[in-house]
């Protein structure tokens, strides 16, 4: 079992970059198991995008998973829950389940982090089976923001374990930033292909609420239907 770390795994993976981030984003990435807080995020996204036609074989898979979300819109509400816990392997995981209240039905696209063995980025899990996996990497801006840039896909089934290529796979942008004078956090989120362009994106802002996660614990449907060891 791995061992628990006194910081959270994204302080973890940053090192001395992470106290270059505003404070409001320090302490909404300090949520973990060592910190015992869970971090709900609820807000508007003020645009959800998509690319051309050619996009919509990727979005119609990776909504089959909830990754990704099939339908723009505008004015959307919207909600993150970071939730830490301890997966069936051991590990310490942070959920980033996303909702986004669209008319007629709610869209989620979810995801799970956890540290590398190596402790140099994070592993991205997405979608409700793990099916995918990213590594992301974290950086602090000179304004105090964060930008999240996504490294290798794979795709992990049984014993199928393969790079995702970059015909069919995507690089992900995330910044979110703190907002002062709004008090809100405020996220871009970017998805490109290297063929085919931009495939999907949104941006808002949400204000956020901080939980103890030992007295409220991990809703139904906050982790994954299966789980996936291999890192």
């Amino acid at each position: 079992m791995t061992a628990k770390s006194t910081n959270s795994i994204f302080r973890t993976v940053m090192g001395a970059d992470f106290e270059r981030l505003h404070p409001q984003l320090q302490r909404r990435f300090s949520v973990g198991l060592a910190s015992g807080e869970a971090c709900t995020g609820r807000g508007v996204m003020d645009r959800i995008w998509h690319g051309g036609s050619l996009v919509k074989p990727f979005l119609a898979l990776g909504t089959t998973r909830n990754i990704l979300v099939p339908r723009q819109g505008r004015h959307v509400p919207f909600t993150i829950e970071n939730v830490p816990y301890t997966d069936s392997f051991g590990r310490e995981t942070v959920t980033f389940v996303r909702t986004f209240d669209l008319p007629g039905r709610s869209r989620c696209f979810d995801a799970q982090m956890v540290l590398s063995p190596a402790g140099d980025r994070i592993l991205d899990y997405l979608g409700t089976h793990q099916h995918l996996a990213s590594d992301l990497y974290f950086r602090a801006e000179p304004d105090g923001s964060l930008l999240i840039r996504s490294g290798e896909h794979r795709f992990r089934e049984g014993a199928v374990d393969v790079r995702v290529p970059e015909l069919i796979g995507a690089s992900a942008e995330v910044r979110e930033s703190f907002d002062e004078a709004a008090g809100r956090f405020r996220i871009r989120v970017r998805v490109v292909n290297k063929y085919f362009g931009p495939l999907f994106g949104y941006d808002g802002s949400f204000s956020v609420t901080y939980t103890d996660v030992r007295a409220c614990g991990v809703r139904p449907g906050l982790r994954p239907v299966r789980e996936e060891r291999r890192a």
